[in-house]
């Protein structure tokens, strides 16, 4: 693994990290307001770049089979989305703003469950990113380096806000600081690792690649869908910030992958 796609690897991880440094300059909750603006974000980056750096490339990449160039991209979408839908009822954890948890039935605290509810969306970012650098790195003539430093520099700032997302409510219930920005990192290692593992396979997985990047978009998509939307929605008091944001997101991660792509 060359030094390049390894720090492509650990772009987004930082990203988490320093959204989670936050529990130290700030003090009580997050406002509400502030989260539904943040998660926005993150879900028009994810969306964005599911099309951009994943199903766009994925489609360019079948062109030589026709008729039937958006088969690869479709089954590699289903795959994506089942694979989420099976973690997401095989893996205990609570989103936020939820009263009832998901998953089997466990005795894990509300905190751990909250890490483990991002750390579940994290998974298929870490592998959108690991597919992105493989491809790159053996060459594919439809992935570019802007590309894929597009991709991690995109996951890397939607990360920001859920770094912060996640080590505030940790700091509210009760840790110490020190423990909340870790419980905050922490749910971000999962990418790294899971785009290491993509990468070290890439040369088994280079004649479907473009079920990868479809797999990756779809699993993406799931959590967009499943989890960060209603949360936008959730409570109350009705807000169009999070679709502002959420547009906000969307753009800065299309113009980051044509500019750069």
């Amino acid at each position: 693994m060359n030094e390049m796609v390894f720090q492509g690897l650990l772009i987004p991880f930082f990203g988490t990290v320093l959204g989670a440094a936050c529990v130290f300059l700030l003090r009580g909750e997050m406002p509400l307001l502030v989260s539904k603006m943040l998660t926005g974000f993150a879900a028009g980056v994810m969306v964005a770049a599911s099309i951009w750096s994943l199903l766009l490339p994925a489609l360019a990449e079948s062109e030589t089979m026709g008729g039937l160039a958006w088969l690869p991209a479709v089954v590699g979408f289903w795959l994506g989305m089942g694979f989420l839908l099976l973690l997401d009822h095989v893996i205990p954890h609570l989103h936020m703003y939820a009263q009832q948890t998901e998953g089997p039935h466990s005795q894990l605290s509300r905190s751990t469950m909250l890490v483990l509810a991002v750390t579940l969306h994290n998974i298929p970012e870490g592998m959108a990113v690991g597919v992105v650098l493989a491809g790159f790195m053996l060459g594919d003539a439809d992935i570019t380096l802007g590309g894929a430093i597009a991709m991690s520099v995109g996951i890397a700032i939607q990360n920001f806000p859920e770094g912060a997302i996640i080590s505030m409510p940790l700091r509210a219930a009760g840790m110490s600081r020190t423990r909340a920005f870790l419980g905050g990192a922490l749910s971000g290692i999962v990418e790294p690792i899971g785009g290491a593992l993509t990468v070290l396979l890439a040369e088994h997985i280079l004649p479907f690649m473009p079920y990868g990047l479809a797999f990756a978009a779809g699993a993406m998509l799931y959590v967009v869908v499943e989890e960060l939307i209603p949360e936008i929605h959730a409570g109350d008091a009705h807000s169009d910030w999070g679709v502002l944001t959420f547009g906000l997101g969307f753009t800065l991660m299309m113009v980051l992958d044509v500019a750069l792509g």
